[in-house]
Protein backbone atom coordinates (compact mmCIF):
# COMPACT_ATOMS: atom_id res chain seq x y z
CA UNK A 1 0.00 0.00 0.00
CA UNK A 2 2.85 2.51 0.68
CA UNK A 3 4.67 1.40 -2.54
CA UNK A 4 1.12 2.36 -4.26
CA UNK A 5 1.19 6.07 -2.14
CA UNK A 6 4.57 6.33 -3.05
CA UNK A 7 3.73 5.62 -7.01
CA UNK A 8 0.67 7.76 -7.15
CA UNK A 9 2.59 11.23 -5.31
CA UNK A 10 5.44 10.93 -7.42
CA UNK A 11 3.01 10.63 -10.33
CA UNK A 12 1.13 13.83 -9.00
CA UNK A 13 4.20 15.92 -8.63
CA UNK A 14 5.66 15.04 -12.05
CA UNK A 15 2.64 16.48 -13.30
CA UNK A 16 2.85 19.93 -10.83
CA UNK A 17 5.98 20.19 -12.25
CA UNK A 18 5.18 19.71 -15.58
CA UNK A 19 2.02 22.07 -15.21
CA UNK A 20 4.34 24.96 -14.06
CA UNK A 21 5.95 24.45 -17.09
CA UNK A 22 3.11 25.19 -19.11
CA UNK A 23 1.50 28.07 -16.83
CA UNK A 24 5.05 29.97 -17.28
CA UNK A 25 4.86 29.53 -21.20
CA UNK A 26 1.07 29.82 -21.52
CA UNK A 27 1.46 33.21 -19.17
CA UNK A 28 4.62 34.46 -21.68
CA UNK A 29 2.40 33.78 -24.58
CA UNK A 30 -0.63 35.46 -22.77
CA UNK A 31 -2.78 32.83 -22.76
CA UNK A 32 -5.10 32.14 -20.18
CA UNK A 33 -6.22 28.36 -20.12
CA UNK A 34 -9.62 27.43 -18.21
CA UNK A 35 -10.31 24.01 -17.03
CA UNK A 36 -13.80 22.94 -17.14
CA UNK A 37 -14.58 19.90 -14.81
CA UNK A 38 -18.24 17.95 -14.71
CA UNK A 39 -19.82 15.05 -14.60
CA UNK A 40 -20.79 13.59 -18.05
CA UNK A 41 -24.54 15.58 -19.17
CA UNK A 42 -23.57 18.43 -17.20
CA UNK A 43 -24.64 20.00 -20.20
CA UNK A 44 -21.23 22.29 -20.41
CA UNK A 45 -20.54 21.65 -24.08
CA UNK A 46 -23.85 23.56 -24.36
CA UNK A 47 -22.52 26.13 -23.11
CA UNK A 48 -19.28 25.78 -24.02
CA UNK A 49 -20.26 26.18 -27.81
CA UNK A 50 -22.52 29.41 -26.63
CA UNK A 51 -19.52 31.31 -24.68
CA UNK A 52 -17.18 30.42 -27.96
CA UNK A 53 -19.95 31.67 -30.44
CA UNK A 54 -20.14 35.03 -28.29
CA UNK A 55 -16.24 35.23 -27.71
CA UNK A 56 -15.53 35.16 -31.80
CA UNK A 57 -18.56 37.71 -32.32
CA UNK A 58 -16.65 39.83 -29.86
CA UNK A 59 -13.52 39.41 -31.68
CA UNK A 60 -11.98 37.79 -28.41
CA UNK A 61 -9.56 35.28 -30.08
CA UNK A 62 -10.56 31.47 -28.37
CA UNK A 63 -9.56 27.86 -28.65
CA UNK A 64 -11.27 24.88 -27.48
CA UNK A 65 -9.67 20.90 -26.66
CA UNK A 66 -11.89 18.67 -25.64
CA UNK A 67 -11.17 15.58 -24.38
CA UNK A 68 -13.49 12.28 -24.51
CA UNK A 69 -12.86 8.46 -24.14
CA UNK A 70 -14.15 7.99 -27.16
CA UNK A 71 -16.04 9.92 -30.50
CA UNK A 72 -15.64 12.99 -31.31
CA UNK A 73 -19.15 14.39 -31.07
CA UNK A 74 -18.33 17.20 -28.80
CA UNK A 75 -15.56 18.91 -31.36
CA UNK A 76 -17.85 18.88 -34.02
CA UNK A 77 -20.99 20.43 -31.94
CA UNK A 78 -17.76 22.98 -30.29
CA UNK A 79 -16.23 23.85 -34.41
CA UNK A 80 -19.74 25.53 -34.82
CA UNK A 81 -19.09 28.21 -32.80
CA UNK A 82 -16.02 29.33 -35.51
CA UNK A 83 -13.06 29.02 -33.04
CA UNK A 84 -10.07 26.49 -33.45
CA UNK A 85 -11.20 23.21 -31.71
CA UNK A 86 -9.24 20.09 -30.77
CA UNK A 87 -10.17 16.88 -30.00
CA UNK A 88 -8.17 14.32 -28.17
CA UNK A 89 -9.25 10.79 -27.94
CA UNK A 90 -7.85 9.15 -24.39
CA UNK A 91 -8.78 6.11 -25.22
CA UNK A 92 -10.36 4.92 -21.61
CA UNK A 93 -8.06 7.57 -19.47
CA UNK A 94 -10.40 9.24 -16.95
CA UNK A 95 -8.40 12.37 -17.35
CA UNK A 96 -6.13 14.75 -18.76
CA UNK A 97 -2.66 15.66 -17.53
CA UNK A 98 -0.41 18.31 -17.93
CA UNK A 99 2.17 16.48 -20.22
CA UNK A 100 -0.46 15.03 -22.15
CA UNK A 101 -2.17 18.42 -22.86
CA UNK A 102 1.24 20.28 -23.52
CA UNK A 103 2.02 18.06 -26.52
CA UNK A 104 -1.56 18.59 -27.91
CA UNK A 105 -0.97 22.26 -28.42
CA UNK A 106 2.23 22.02 -30.29
CA UNK A 107 1.72 23.68 -34.16
CA UNK A 108 -1.95 23.92 -32.95
CA UNK A 109 -2.70 26.53 -30.82
CA UNK A 110 -3.03 29.85 -32.99
CA UNK A 111 -0.07 32.11 -31.85
CA UNK A 112 -2.45 35.02 -30.84
CA UNK A 113 -4.90 32.62 -28.76
CA UNK A 114 -6.16 34.33 -25.25
CA UNK A 115 -8.16 32.16 -23.32
CA UNK A 116 -8.20 28.33 -24.19
CA UNK A 117 -10.91 26.22 -23.02
CA UNK A 118 -10.45 22.64 -21.73
CA UNK A 119 -12.95 20.67 -21.87
CA UNK A 120 -11.72 17.98 -19.34
CA UNK A 121 -12.94 14.03 -19.46
CA UNK A 122 -16.59 14.05 -18.23
CA UNK A 123 -15.70 13.08 -14.56
CA UNK A 124 -15.84 14.20 -11.26
CA UNK A 125 -12.96 12.38 -9.68
CA UNK A 126 -9.88 12.10 -11.51
CA UNK A 127 -9.70 15.40 -13.07
CA UNK A 128 -9.31 16.66 -9.89
CA UNK A 129 -6.31 15.74 -9.17
CA UNK A 130 -4.41 17.12 -11.95
CA UNK A 131 -3.12 20.34 -12.49
CA UNK A 132 -3.18 21.05 -16.41
CA UNK A 133 -1.29 24.55 -15.80
CA UNK A 134 -4.48 26.44 -15.84
CA UNK A 135 -5.32 30.29 -14.31
CA UNK A 136 -8.46 29.54 -14.21
CA UNK A 137 -10.44 26.02 -13.02
CA UNK A 138 -14.15 25.94 -13.02
CA UNK A 139 -16.44 23.32 -11.88
CA UNK A 140 -19.91 22.54 -13.19
CA UNK A 141 -22.86 20.80 -12.00
CA UNK A 142 -26.31 20.49 -13.46
CA UNK A 143 -29.62 21.22 -11.35
CA UNK A 144 -31.17 17.88 -12.47
CA UNK A 145 -27.65 16.19 -10.49
CA UNK A 146 -28.65 17.02 -6.93
CA UNK A 147 -27.89 19.26 -4.49
CA UNK A 148 -25.72 17.43 -2.76
CA UNK A 149 -22.95 16.91 -5.55
CA UNK A 150 -20.24 19.15 -4.23
CA UNK A 151 -20.35 17.55 -0.74
CA UNK A 152 -20.27 13.66 -2.90
CA UNK A 153 -17.35 15.08 -4.61
CA UNK A 154 -15.37 17.73 -2.24
CA UNK A 155 -12.01 17.94 -4.36
CA UNK A 156 -13.45 18.80 -7.97
CA UNK A 157 -15.50 21.69 -6.11
CA UNK A 158 -13.45 22.40 -3.42
CA UNK A 159 -10.68 23.23 -5.89
CA UNK A 160 -12.61 25.20 -7.85
CA UNK A 161 -12.03 29.23 -8.61
CA UNK A 162 -15.95 29.19 -9.87
CA UNK A 163 -18.39 27.40 -9.77
CA UNK A 164 -21.57 27.23 -12.39
CA UNK A 165 -24.89 25.47 -11.98
CA UNK A 166 -26.15 24.78 -15.80
CA UNK A 167 -29.41 23.92 -16.74
CA UNK A 168 -31.36 26.27 -14.63
CA UNK A 169 -34.22 26.60 -16.75
CA UNK A 170 -35.28 23.20 -15.86
CA UNK A 171 -34.72 24.25 -11.73
CA UNK A 172 -38.51 24.20 -11.25
CA UNK A 173 -38.97 20.70 -13.03
CA UNK A 174 -36.73 19.20 -10.63
CA UNK A 175 -37.54 20.96 -7.67
CA UNK A 176 -34.00 22.33 -7.09
CA UNK A 177 -32.89 23.55 -3.84
CA UNK A 178 -31.08 26.32 -4.88
CA UNK A 179 -30.58 27.03 -1.31
CA UNK A 180 -29.14 23.54 -0.32
CA UNK A 181 -26.56 23.73 -3.04
CA UNK A 182 -25.27 27.37 -2.53
CA UNK A 183 -25.14 25.97 1.09
CA UNK A 184 -23.06 22.79 0.10
CA UNK A 185 -20.66 24.33 -2.19
CA UNK A 186 -19.87 27.68 0.42
CA UNK A 187 -19.14 24.27 2.72
CA UNK A 188 -16.60 22.65 1.19
CA UNK A 189 -15.05 26.27 -0.65
CA UNK A 190 -15.96 29.28 1.31
CA UNK A 191 -16.20 32.07 -0.83
CA UNK A 192 -16.05 30.82 -4.23
CA UNK A 193 -18.84 32.46 -6.52
CA UNK A 194 -21.48 30.18 -8.05
CA UNK A 195 -23.09 31.94 -11.54
CA UNK A 196 -25.95 30.35 -13.04
CA UNK A 197 -26.69 29.55 -16.41
CA UNK A 198 -28.54 28.15 -19.23
CA UNK A 199 -27.56 27.41 -22.52
CA UNK A 200 -30.94 26.55 -23.75
CA UNK A 201 -32.68 29.59 -22.68
CA UNK A 202 -29.39 31.85 -23.05
CA UNK A 203 -29.14 32.86 -19.15
CA UNK A 204 -25.46 33.78 -18.02
CA UNK A 205 -24.49 33.57 -21.69
CA UNK A 206 -21.04 35.48 -21.48
CA UNK A 207 -20.03 35.43 -17.63
CA UNK A 208 -17.82 32.46 -17.94
CA UNK A 209 -16.38 34.69 -20.79
CA UNK A 210 -16.27 37.43 -18.63
CA UNK A 211 -14.76 35.55 -15.33
CA UNK A 212 -11.74 33.99 -18.00
CA UNK A 213 -11.10 37.58 -19.25
CA UNK A 214 -10.43 38.91 -15.92
CA UNK A 215 -8.56 35.79 -14.26
CA UNK A 216 -5.82 37.00 -17.20
CA UNK A 217 -5.73 40.49 -15.90
CA UNK A 218 -4.77 39.44 -12.60
CA UNK A 219 -5.55 35.81 -11.88
CA UNK A 220 -8.34 33.88 -10.72
CA UNK A 221 -9.73 36.60 -7.90
CA UNK A 222 -10.21 33.34 -5.81
CA UNK A 223 -7.94 31.13 -3.67
CA UNK A 224 -9.93 28.03 -2.26
CA UNK A 225 -9.07 27.30 1.10
CA UNK A 226 -8.65 23.20 0.56
CA UNK A 227 -5.80 24.94 -2.23
CA UNK A 228 -4.00 26.88 0.40
CA UNK A 229 -3.85 23.63 2.63
CA UNK A 230 -2.74 21.37 0.17
CA UNK A 231 0.40 23.20 0.02
CA UNK A 232 2.92 21.08 -1.94
CA UNK A 233 0.53 19.70 -4.55
CA UNK A 234 0.36 22.28 -8.16
CA UNK A 235 -3.09 21.37 -8.17
CA UNK A 236 -3.41 23.68 -4.84
CA UNK A 237 -3.60 25.90 -7.66
CA UNK A 238 -0.99 28.78 -6.06
CA UNK A 239 0.00 29.59 -9.48
CA UNK A 240 2.08 32.58 -8.08
CA UNK A 241 -0.65 34.70 -9.69
CA UNK A 242 -1.06 38.23 -7.98
CA UNK A 243 -4.99 38.18 -6.48
CA UNK A 244 -7.34 40.34 -8.59
CA UNK A 245 -10.64 42.39 -7.33
CA UNK A 246 -13.55 40.65 -6.93
CA UNK A 247 -14.64 40.59 -11.12
CA UNK A 248 -18.51 39.82 -10.09
CA UNK A 249 -20.50 42.54 -12.25
CA UNK A 250 -20.07 40.78 -15.63
CA UNK A 251 -21.81 43.09 -18.09
CA UNK A 252 -24.43 45.84 -16.75
CA UNK A 253 -27.59 44.07 -16.35
CA UNK A 254 -26.07 40.23 -16.49
CA UNK A 255 -26.38 38.85 -13.30
CA UNK A 256 -25.48 35.03 -12.01
CA UNK A 257 -29.87 34.22 -11.37
CA UNK A 258 -31.07 36.88 -14.08
CA UNK A 259 -31.69 39.04 -10.76
CA UNK A 260 -28.87 40.70 -8.28
CA UNK A 261 -28.04 37.80 -5.94
CA UNK A 262 -24.40 37.92 -5.87
CA UNK A 263 -22.65 34.92 -3.78
CA UNK A 264 -19.57 35.31 -1.90
CA UNK A 265 -17.20 34.17 -3.46
CA UNK A 266 -4.73 9.38 -7.97
CA UNK A 267 -3.96 7.51 -10.45
CA UNK A 268 -0.72 6.77 -11.72
CA UNK A 269 -1.45 5.82 -15.75
CA UNK A 270 0.41 4.74 -18.66
CA UNK A 271 -0.74 7.46 -21.59
CA UNK A 272 -2.37 5.66 -24.47
CA UNK A 273 -1.32 6.48 -28.03
CA UNK A 274 -3.99 9.41 -28.25
CA UNK A 275 -5.91 10.38 -31.37
CA UNK A 276 -6.46 13.12 -31.99
CA UNK A 277 -8.54 15.40 -34.70
CA UNK A 278 -8.81 18.70 -35.34
CA UNK A 279 -11.79 20.39 -36.79
CA UNK A 280 -12.07 23.45 -39.47
CA UNK A 281 -13.75 26.36 -38.36
CA UNK A 282 -17.59 26.12 -39.02
CA UNK A 283 -19.12 30.26 -38.99
CA UNK A 284 -22.39 30.48 -36.94
CA UNK A 285 -25.00 32.02 -38.23
CA UNK A 286 -25.71 35.23 -36.08
CA UNK A 287 -28.71 34.92 -33.80
CA UNK A 288 -28.54 30.97 -34.48
CA UNK A 289 -30.30 28.86 -31.61
CA UNK A 290 -27.96 27.20 -29.39
CA UNK A 291 -28.97 23.37 -29.52
CA UNK A 292 -30.38 21.60 -26.64
CA UNK A 293 -28.01 20.15 -24.23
Amino acid sequence: MCRVTDLQQAVLAKNDHRARDLRQELAARGTVLVNLLSSPGSGKTALLEAELTLATRRGVPVAALTADLATENDAVRLARSGAPVKQVLTDGLCHLEADLLRGQLDGWLPADTRLLFVENVGNLVCPAGYDLGETLRVALASVTEGEDKPLKYPSAFGLAHLVLVTKADLAAAVEFDEAAFLANVQQVNPGVEVLFTSARRGQGVGLLLDRALAAGEGGPGHEPVMARRAGGHGHGHAHGTAQAPDHADGHPGEHAHGHPHEHPHEHPHEHPHDRVHEHPHAHPHVGEPVPPR
